[in-house]
């Protein structure tokens, strides 16, 4: 027993380098295990809120999509809806084949259900047309047509469930904005599937947690098989890492959030100064309508008149944003058109004097060039209206030896930049450009000076397709 406890005294009879090692180490090891704790947790409830803002931002995003088309429904369907009785048939057959033919994406489309749960118009499952869904739920037990119809009753809103796809017949999450049409009891909504984002979300979770598991993994590693200096270099090298990432992360989620609210207070300015007082106009105008009909007044007509042709400026206005948010020339005709139509637009509004001149290329754009060279156009003609007080504008589109050159020129009083700034692309809008035209492996010039500006976005080749591809539009 003696000599048992004397070999066991031996053992943890360590020398003075021996002893200086394990109070570095052990230390070092209990310090990186609990570290590789703290930073797991952190990374995880950080990365969680993260991906919670994002998936918040996206469904927000296909909620005001919905909303949108939506809008752009009852737009449509208004005059005819206006004019009707309750119980005025042919004008809710009207209604109902407008709607039925007002299709948008792969699986879009607008539903009517009345009141009592009668299905009216499901132009891509027509098998549901003339049935009664009252008491409907999907495979989670949430109702569906009954929740419809009582968000329709109380002022309209958003309610989701699983519901099979027209396009392929599977089931998949199911976001819809339903209105109603008080007079005739009518259920009028729209829906879109937001598989992507729940696809998205759950990309983004697994990514992190397999980075997670990877930088535990790493310290592990680390603390196992690295002395004192070399752990610690390697700590300060990761915190040093994780706050340029925050830095980054951080400079880009306001950098999407600016660029949200841009072009939401676009919007909401351009809903609030044209349409919002057109339909004042037309309601003052139906009013007065209303009043010499009482009255037996033959002014009566004319007041109408006015009302209707305010109606005719409000669905101009509409089509207007909803071009410049997405233009169908660019699809339909190609970037000429688009940018012709946009250049007169901008000089209608403006009263600037804009020379637009292009030529037929030989080799066509693709979609992606088309779309970044048309917002990269859009962008510019923005910046000079508000900022350039030029009264003369040059835009050209042609093609060179290096693919398709976009030139924008004004003769405004050019940009003032800090020196710090000089030699660079500066400012948000110029910053979109930039990565607009890099995103397509271009370059973007911007030459500004007393005299005006010009901007010259430079497409490759790459992105020229030849002409006799039937599936590409021509620039």
């Amino acid at each position: 027993m003696v000599q048992l406890f004397a070999r066991i005294r031996n053992w943890f009879d360590f020398s003075y380098g021996q002893k200086v090692f394990l109070l570095a180490t052990v230390p070092l090891v209990l310090a990186v295990t609990l570290i590789s704790l703290v930073v797991t947790s952190q990374s995880r409830q950080l990365a969680e809120r993260e991906i919670a803002v994002l998936e918040s931002q996206l469904i927000q995003a296909k909620q005001d999509e919905l909303k949108n088309y939506l809008s752009i429904a009852r737009t449509a369907v208004v005059n005819t809806y206006g004019r009707a009785a309750p119980d005025d048939e042919e004008a809710k057959l009207a209604v109902s084949r407008e709607l039925a033919a007002m299709l948008y994406g792969q699986d879009g489309y607008f539903f009517v259900f009345d009141y009592d749960g009668m299905n009216l118009v499901a132009p891509r499952q027509t098998d549901l047309i003339n049935k009664n869904w009252s008491g409907l739920e999907d495979g989670n037990g949430i109702p569906i047509t009954d929740e419809l119809i009582r968000i329709a009753r109380t002022g309209g809103g958003y309610h989701s469930f699983e519901w099979p796809k027209p396009s392929t017949g599977e089931l998949g999450q199911m976001v819809v904005y339903v209105n109603g049409l008080q007079d005739w009891r009518w259920v009028v909504g729209t829906g879109i599937f937001i598989d992507d984002v729940v696809e998205s979300v759950a990309a983004a979770r697994a990514d992190v947690e397999d980075r997670i598991n990877r930088t535990s993994f790493y310290i592990l590693i680390i603390a196992s098989i690295a002395v004192l200096g070399v752990f610690l270099s390697g700590l300060v090298l990761n915190i040093r890492e994780r706050r340029l990432a925050d830095v980054k992360l951080k400079a880009l989620t306001q950098r999407i959030i600016d660029t949200q609210e841009e072009e939401r207070s676009r919007v909401a300015r351009e809903l609030h100064d044209g349409i919002s007082q057109m339909l004042v106009g037309v309601r003052y105008a139906l009013e007065l309508t209303r009043r010499r009909i009482g009255l037996g007044d033959e002014r009566s007509g004319e007041s109408l008149e006015k009302g209707i042709d305010g109606l005719g400026e409000a669905i101009q206005e509409v089509r207007r944003i909803s071009r410049d948010l997405r233009p169908g020339v660019l699809d339909d005709l190609g970037l000429g058109p688009a940018l012709q139509a946009l250049t007169d637009d901008f000089s209608t509004r403006t009263s600037i004097d804009v020379e637009f001149e292009t030529v037929v290329f030989r080799n066509r754009l693709d979609q992606e060039a088309r779309i970044a060279l048309y917002r990269i156009a859009q962008e510019a003609l923005t910046n000079i209206e508000r900022h350039a007080q030029a009264s003369h504008v040059s835009v050209s589109l042609k093609g060179n030896r290096r693919g398709a050159l976009l030139r924008i020129s004004d003769d405004g009083t050019g940009m003032v930049w800090p020196a710090a700034a000089r030699g660079r692309v500066s400012g948000l809008g110029l910053r979109n450009m930039q990565e607009r035209i890099e995103q397509i492996g271009g370059s973007l010039r911007v030459m500004s000076s007393e005299d005006g500006t010009t901007i010259d976005a430079q497409v490759p080749l790459t992105h020229m397709l030849r002409p006799q591809d039937p599936q590409k539009e021509s620039a």
